[in-house]
């Protein structure tokens, strides 16, 4: 099947016939069906949504991180003592050698992360846009998946501080497995929007001419809120019961009776949420339906695409300027928020001296906080109309707030991510005010990317958070470094490019970027470079 897209001297018709019975409305980017091959069911839909259940970080983003550290904790030494002499606890500072010279351990565990999103950055460059052709990217879902679940399993044999640098190893590919796998399948999300019946029927309307263009972009644009804001909730209430299980099995193996409990324990939360990942994945996996994406270029093979079109999406950025801002501010603001969330995280585990039941509990309380500031962000957007760019900037306001939360504790104990009551504090601000970035961020995405091409550019996008996620935590790291091991100083710069970010998302503005987004297709029409795999 072959999809034509209008030009724009055609602006007199009201649609432009494609093979078969697919059409694109003239001046914009909406695809009508007068017999849909595809149509989003409630049982796919719900596959979709359980597959995030499973995926939702606390192997790799969670506990993985934490044991870690754990592990790092338990191995290093007081550096005001001679090497291995003193264990760390007896004093202020906790240092191990790593990389070459003597590092703090939070600076290893930031150094390592860098590590880890820079080999994912390559990674996406080589299959990031093979989302676009034929049908690879389920499968590119279902193999990271399955890498990811494995690592799980493979931390129950690292619970001994002296396997500290196999731990190394399991964190850098746990993490890999995990974005990777959570990029892939967060690029279904608005092929399945455009596919819900609902959707569908708005496209016949405006076709018909009773449903302006603006009006059916804006109600695909709530449809794809919809649907990630959903997934997010449905995510937040599963793993509300799989921490609650988590509890009992902590109780169960009495993780807080010695330090050899509590790491063990660790292991053990690991490969369970694991093997509940595998589980609730399953269903998405044969129930996803294999939306045909886009012919290889002519001298293009498999191997190379993905270079070739992440060098065209920066190149067709540059033609579609809203796109462009909304890159740079992505980039920006993904580095501040995720390198914040590593910085903290690592204040977190020493604060509550790397308890898994209170880690598990602390879990707990910023899960149902996301749910209940996911829904509340929802409510709201849907019962005023606002815009998903508002939504987006009112979101990183919050952002910005926790980065000067840590920046007062440079020059104090007395506040900044130093007392257990403020981590508890943290769960619930982070989970109401700043979880929904990770839903209107990506939405943001597909309101300002053209539609033939969307996996494309949300391949572009990952590729680009992934780059600047590696590159905060190298900066942080060598801050930390150099201030003496004062594991608050990065919020100064965490702070400074927050600020700066804003800019950039303020000057996007998304009517012109559908004008852009229109005259794009238009253009690429005529070299036919959107046809689409049979």
């Amino acid at each position: 099947m072959e999809t034509a897209i209008v030009d724009k001297s055609q602006a007199d018709d009201a649609t432009s016939q494609t093979s078969d019975s697919k059409k694109v409305v003239a001046g914009s980017q909406i695809v009508v069906d007068d017999k849909p091959q595809y149509s989003t069911t409630k049982v796919e839909l719900w596959a979709f949504y359980v597959y995030y259940i499973g995926n939702n970080g606390l192997s790799g983003f969670n506990f993985g991180p934490s044991q870690f550290q754990n592990l790092l904790f338990l191995a290093g030494y007081d550096p005001s003592q001679p090497a291995f002499t003193a264990p760390c606890g007896s004093g202020t500072d906790c240092v191990l050698p790593f990389a070459g010279r003597v590092r703090d351990i939070n600076s290893i565990v930031l150094l390592t992360n860098g590590i880890s999103f820079a080999l994912q950055a390559a990674i996406l460059l080589l299959i990031g846009a093979w989302a676009d052709y034929g049908s690879w990217r389920p499968n590119i879902t279902i193999f990271f998946t399955i890498l990811a679940v494995g690592v799980s399993f493979g931390w129950l044999g690292v619970e001994d501080p002296s396997k500290w640098q196999a731990g190394v190893a399991l964190y850098i590919i746990g993490l890999i497995a995990y974005q990777c796998s959570l990029t892939f399948w967060t690029a279904a999300f608005p092929g399945l929007a455009r596919d819900l019946p609902e959707v569908q029927d708005s496209a016949q309307e405006v076709e018909a001419g009773t449903k302006s263009q603006d009006e059916h972009a804006n109600f695909e644009s709530i449809a794809r809120n919809w649907v990630s804001n959903i997934s997010f909730a449905v995510c937040s209430a599963g793993e509300i019961i799989i921490l609650a299980i988590m509890v009992g099995i902590l109780k169960g193996i009495k993780s807080d009776q010695s330090t050899e409990n509590n790491t063990r324990a660790f292991s053990v939360l690991i490969a369970f949420s694991g093997g509940v990942w595998l589980l609730c994945a399953i269903p998405w996996f044969f129930l996803e339906k294999r939306r045909p994406g886009l012919a290889l270029p002519p001298g293009s093979s498999i191997l190379t695409v993905g270079f070739k079109q992440t060098y065209i999406a920066f190149r067709e950025c540059m033609r579609l300027k809203q796109t462009f801002l909304y890159l740079i501010f992505y980039f920006l603001m993904g580095d501040v928020l995720n390198t914040t969330v590593t910085v903290i995280g690592t204040l977190q585990n020493s604060v509550v001296a790397y308890s898994t039941l209170q880690l598990t509990l602390l879990l707990i309380v910023g899960i149902v906080t996301q749910g209940l500031g996911i829904y509340l962000f929802w409510f709201v957007q849907k019962k005023f109309g606002i815009s998903t760019k508002t939504m987006l900037s009112f979101n990183v306001v919050w952002i910005i707030i926790l980065t000067i939360w840590g920046l007062i504790g440079v020059h104090t104990n007395k506040f900044g991510f130093k007392h257990v009551w403020e981590i508890w504090l943290y769960q619930a601000y982070y989970g109401l005010m700043v979880c929904p970035w990770y839903a209107y961020s990506q939405t943001m995405i597909s309101e300002v990317s053209p539609l033939p091409q969307m996996f494309l550019f949300f391949a572009l996008f990952s590729v680009v958070g992934k780059t600047s996620a590696f590159i905060g935590p190298f900066v942080t790291s060598a801050i930390i470094t150099a201030s003496g091991n004062n594991d608050s100083m990065p919020f100064a710069f965490l702070f400074a490019l927050g600020t700066a970010s804003t800019v950039f998302l303020w000057f996007v503005d998304v009517d012109k970027s559908r004008k852009e987004c229109d005259d794009f297709i238009a253009a690429e029409a005529k070299r036919d470079a959107f046809e689409l795999s049979k």
